[in-house]
């Protein structure tokens, strides 16, 4: 193995970074190349099981967490059980960024309704979006690594955002609607390159004839837009999650796979859920308690129990149980209350 293999990046070796990244790139190769190599529209079904797929996928790195990883101390509080805690903040963590992914849905469906985007091309918008993530998350996850790291003390700032953010939630809800007449991207885009408002191929750029020249010229189509927008909202959406998954973990590796893990199964389950997104209208709650609940456990756990000695350790498996318990509690809560009101609208 070359040398530079084995140097340590973030507490890991560079080999086990790109075994990781060149995984994911198999996966999206057998997504776009094999499963869905056709312009056709994604079932409810085979977008179920997708998500099973990458579901499945998660829980087994989970166990290679659990039984082959090699965690680095210094991103730990306590020194024992090391790949115990990994599993768990991996678990917490992968949890966490689906469900803060939620809202994607949403806005994603509101970004292929504005620009007219037909089912058949939506998924090619959606994959090409989660290469884009990639790469975002990874400069994000990077500079916060590099950030938390050397000043622990941002960790209460990041404490703080999130219990206002979960507050914030709890009384008003989410405030990651877009208007998109009003972007000022997209209003830049439209005045700096050519755009045909026509779909007719999966294409992001065609060849057209120039309206004044009447020569060749490429102009982007509504998909490119599209793709531009979808990659915007993961851009606002990562200033929620990095600082939630960072007060999970500083652990840089767990917290980009379990990152990466959630978006290809919010990707993979769109289709799923894109038609029944307004059932699951009560999940806000249990995220915003679950905000407030890691923003003070880093008070308790780096503060409390930390530096002043005051309080006994806060396990990571609590905040895994009760994470479990909100979010689970609030979906199934949604399931109920809307299926209610859908009867007594039927009647």
């Amino acid at each position: 193995m070359p040398e530079f293999m084995t140097l340590a990046y973030a507490g890991q070796p560079v080999w086990l970074w790109l075994a990781f990244l060149s995984f994911i790139a198999f996966l999206l190769w057998v997504d776009l190349g094999l499963l869905n190599n056709k312009d056709e529209v994604v079932s409810p079904a085979k977008s179920a099981m997708m998500w099973a797929a990458f579901s499945s996928l998660a829980v087994a790195f989970g166990f290679y967490v659990y039984f082959g990883y090699q965690p680095d101390p210094q991103f730990y509080n306590e020194p024992d059980n090391l790949n115990q805690q990994a599993t768990i903040q991996f678990a917490t963590g992968y949890l966490l960024e689906t469900a803060l992914a939620f809202d994607n849905i949403f806005v994603i469906g509101m970004i292929f309704t504005f620009f007219a985007i037909p089912p058949k091309y939506q998924h090619r918008v959606l994959f090409w979006g989660i290469i884009g993530a990639i790469v975002f998350r990874a400069i994000f996850i990077s500079l916060g690594s590099a950030v938390v790291n050397e000043f622990t003390w941002v960790l209460y700032i990041f404490a703080a955002f999130l219990v206002f953010t979960g507050v914030k939630m709890l009384i008003g809800g989410s405030d990651h609607e877009m208007d998109l007449n009003e972007n000022p991207v997209l209003k830049f885009l439209k005045k700096r390159i050519r755009v045909t408002e026509e779909i007719t191929n999966h294409n992001f750029v065609v060849r057209k004839p120039h309206p004044v020249t009447g020569k060749m010229v490429l102009f982007a189509t509504p998909l490119l837009l599209a793709l531009v927008m979808v990659e915007l909202v993961d851009i606002v959406f990562a200033v929620d999650s990095v600082p939630a998954i960072f007060a999970v973990t500083r652990d840089p590796f767990i917290v980009y796979t379990s990152n990466i893990f959630a978006i290809l199964g919010l990707r993979s389950m769109y289709f799923m859920l894109a038609a029944a997104i307004e059932r699951f209208k009560y999940l806000k709650y249990g995220l915003a308690l679950v905000l407030v609940l890691i923003g003070l456990k880093i008070i308790w756990n780096f503060l409390l129990y930390k530096e002043l000695h005051i309080v006994p350790y806060l396990e990571p498996q609590v905040s895994l149980i009760l994470t479990i318990t909100f979010l689970g509690g609030s979906i199934i809560y949604s399931l109920w209350r809307t299926g209610s009101e859908k009867k007594v609208a039927g009647a």
